[in-house]
């Protein structure tokens, strides 16, 4: 009888439609992100939550958890059940693999873009009215400015902005000595580093704190919109390329049975309506379509990616981000 009661059971599922199946999985998915993303996700979430019943009958809730990007990868590799991360630099998903096995090896290929539906690059908010002309990278390290953005230790926001300076530096100053004292001398011109992106942003905007806020493209935008006629956008001439990763978190997304919403769930980002509320937010998407929709809105710079710049993430983990490399050699003599 009861070979009999398993077998009608198997074939009740086969006979369900493939969405109906999806939807028996868990009703609850943890997504894991950086710091400023909170608005971003709670309005993506709550668009895919109502495609997803749409599509399989089944209510979802998608929870999130939001920190500087670095202190989140930590967080998992501690335990923390997350089934899918949305970060905001891809040493902090490589991390996950590398030291917890808890992502695959391939994550990059599993997406395109190198798994990065979406991406944004270092830029400066002012004061309304520009009150110390700060027009680019050269500005930032002048006496009279001081600067507010997050630890480069904690945040992967802070270590794109250190990133970008010192690619600039070397770049225009032609010598990594040059570069490290430009590098320091910016470090020298903030006042206070907060932790994660969020805060930094609270210093600069309740706190009032700073002359320069320095943050990726779409938090200064989001910010300026927030608050109308009290910032504006400054778009430097050239920076570095930030691209978003997100994965899923295998080891969670199997032991919960998860994979195929969070699966979907990341497949939502590079649809047409999900790129299109990515770039609502002020996010630089991918899909043509929306860009071209969104186009008035990116002002244009040249982009310089990490591996033009440093050799790529490998390279950079040794001779920048490592206990002992340039950034702590740098942060330290500041």
């Amino acid at each position: 009888m009861r070979r009999l009661l398993l077998a009608a059971a198997f074939a009740a599922a086969a006979a369900l439609p493939a969405s109906a199946q999806q939807a028996a999985g868990p009703n609850t998915l943890l997504n894991v992100s950086y710091d400023i993303s909170r608005e971003l996700y709670q309005a993506i979430n709550a668009a895919f939550v109502k495609q997803w019943k749409a599509k399989t009958g089944q209510d979802l809730t998608v929870n999130q958890s939001h920190a500087g990007s670095s202190r989140q990868a930590r967080a998992i590799l501690e335990g923390l059940e997350a089934d899918v991360v949305t970060f905001n630099q891809v040493t902090d998903v490589q991390i996950l693999h590398d030291r917890g096995n808890v992502v695959a090896a391939d994550w990059q290929k599993r997406l395109p873009n190198n798994a990065s539906p979406y991406y944004s690059l270092p830029a400066f908010l002012v004061r309304a009215g520009n009150p110390k002309n700060i027009r680019d990278w050269d500005d930032l390290v002048r006496d009279d400015v001081k600067l507010v953005f997050p630890n480069p230790k904690t945040s992967g926001n802070a270590r794109y902005t250190y990133l970008a300076a010192y690619a600039y530096a070397q770049e225009k100053l032609g010598s990594p000595e040059k570069a490290d004292a430009f590098v320091r001398k910016l470090f020298a011109n903030v006042p206070v580093f907060d932790t994660g992106g969020r805060a930094a942003t609270t210093t600069f905007v309740e706190r009032e704190v700073g002359d320069v806020l320095i943050t990726f493209e779409a938090e200064t935008n989001g910010i300026r919109d927030q608050y109308p006629g009290k910032f504006q956008v400054v778009v430097p001439k050239v920076s570095l390329l930030a691209e978003f990763p997100v994965s899923v978190v295998d080891k969670v997304v199997d032991k919960r049975g998860s994979r195929a919403t969070a699966t979907a769930y990341l497949d939502y980002l590079y649809s047409a309506e999900g790129q299109d509320i990515l770039a609502k937010f002020h996010n630089r998407v991918h899909n043509p379509e929306v860009v071209s929709h969104y186009k008035e809105q990116f002002p244009p710079v040249r982009l310089v990616t990490v591996e033009e710049a440093f050799g790529g993430w490998d390279k950079i983990n040794k001779e920048h981000l490592a206990s002992g490399a340039k950034l702590d050699q740098l942060f330290e003599k500041r």
